[in-house]
């Protein structure tokens, strides 16, 4: 839930939480803008989930062994 209003609020910063340095650099400069606020929030988001997929399925995968 914290990572979720953090991809919201602030979106860069939620990049480098996953490991994700060079993504928050290129958020942090569309953040920069207006324009680019929504879009960075909106990839943020989207990239946190596909984060937590990830961890889902490698945790399965632990589980199968």
């Amino acid at each position: 839930m914290f990572r979720l209003i953090l991809a919201l609020l602030i979106p860069w910063l939620q990049f480098f939480t996953i490991g994700k340095p060079i993504s928050g650099i290129i958020c942090l400069i569309l953040q920069i803008t207006l324009i680019g606020w929504p879009v960075a929030a909106i990839w943020s988001v989207y990239a946190l989930s596909q984060y937590n997929t990830d961890k889902k399925i490698k945790q399965a995968m632990r589980g199968q062994d």
